[in-house]
């Protein structure tokens, strides 16, 4: 790692492929995972992240904007690369252009993009229950009609259980519910001849808690960087799955502050005893958590945990070293840790916070820019 680096991430690529070979297994033979690389391969970075799963024999993808799908084929990554959400369809050239695969959001939204006269690849989304994209599983005719439409090929049909994660009675319900829901709309397209395409329902949590369904794709997000959205959430399925980014900085100054100084806005904090204090110039412009100052969040430096002091800034936040001795300018800090302090891991620094990982990792801006696959 260079000197100059402010703040950066370090991608593990051996826990990414123990991590695509775990999820792999867990799978039915006859599935295909399909990496889900939308914000930015959830923060660890969606071209990186993509070329080493390339490597790895994936190719299949999905990203959340037609912005985001094209910049992966510009830069070589291969394979079938679905839109997960919205895109105008003035837009249908480029999908066209750069082979990408649109869902197909509704009824109307199929209609007019068929009416751009452009031959699109798309995924069919249902919505079974969740209410927020996608035609209606009780609208048969609608689904039908989408594939007698003469400018949309229809590769695949999805749908999305909105609490797979949960272990709720009522929530298992309600996504057993969802669940038979499509594959009732399937067994109606089969009855009507319609040939059926490839299908996924099982993100990570329905992956991991419905693990007897059988589809051809698994969209595998959060999973598939090793973490869990909840440090606490129980699952069926139980998979190693290891953490693949850790977020590092440096400290570039040590201040002394006597007892009853204060440090930062608001003199928030104030000494209580003759303390040092190191600047990390890392903050919330970066991603990191504001509702972590105050010794919420903790820094790992010099392998000794200290806490995060006073307000976190935009660009900077501090940490008590007091009793890190050995902590010298120049030392590396961990903020989020892929190598085993719990305490920094993504998922028990985002429950701090209030959030979940998926969050906490899509935050980090492109100021951290400098993403080191190790």
């Amino acid at each position: 790692m260079k000197k100059t680096e402010r703040v950066w991430m370090e991608i593990s690529t051996e826990n990414l492929r123990h991590n695509v070979k775990a999820l792999k297994k867990a799978m039915p033979p006859d599935c295909e995972l399909m990496a889900v690389v939308k914000a930015e391969a959830y923060g660890h970075g969606a071209y990186e992240v993509s070329k080493e799963l390339n490597k790895m024999g994936v190719t299949s993808f999905a990203v959340a904007t037609i912005d985001e799908g094209i910049e992966l084929k510009k830069r070589g990554i291969f394979g079938e690369i679905l839109i997960l959400g919205y895109t105008d369809v003035c837009r249908a050239p480029e999908l066209k252009k750069y082979d990408l695969m649109q869902t197909l959001i509704d009824y109307e939204y199929a209609k007019s993009l068929n009416s751009q006269n452009i031959r699109i690849k798309t995924h069919i989304k249902i919505d079974t229950g969740m209410h927020r994209l996608g035609i209606p599983g009780t609208e048969v005719s609608e689904v039908e009609e989408v594939f007698a439409m003469e400018n949309i090929r229809v590769c695949g049909i999805f749908t999305h259980l909105c609490c797979a994660d949960s272990k709720r009675p009522e929530d298992v319900a309600f996504t057993k519910k969802q669940i038979g829901s499509f594959y009732r709309l399937i067994d109606r397209l089969k009855k009507d001849r319609i040939e059926i395409p490839k299908l996924h329902i099982q993100s990570s949590y329905g992956l991991l808690n419905y693990p007897e369904l059988s589809c051809d794709y698994v969209r595998a997000g959060i999973a598939l960087y090793g973490v869990l959205s909840s440090p606490n959430d129980e699952t069926t399925l139980k998979p190693d799955l290891r953490p693949v980014l850790s977020l590092k900085s440096r400290i570039i100054l040590i201040r002394s502050v006597k007892a009853g100084d204060s440090v930062g806005y608001g003199r928030s904090f104030k000494a209580d005893c003759d303390s040092r204090i190191a600047v990390i110039p890392v903050g919330y412009g970066d991603g990191i958590p504001r509702n972590l100052s105050g010794n919420v969040g903790s820094v790992s430096v010099c392998q000794h945990t200290a806490p995060v002091i006073g307000r976190i800034c935009m660009d900077q936040l501090m940490v008590d070293i007091t009793d890190v001795k050995e902590a010298e300018v120049g030392d590396i800090v961990t903020l989020i840790d892929a190598k085993g302090d719990w305490e920094l891991s993504a998922p028990a620094i985002a429950q701090k916070t209030g959030s979940i990982s998926n969050e906490l990792l899509c935050r980090m801006g492109t100021r951290v820019s400098h993403v080191s696959m190790v």
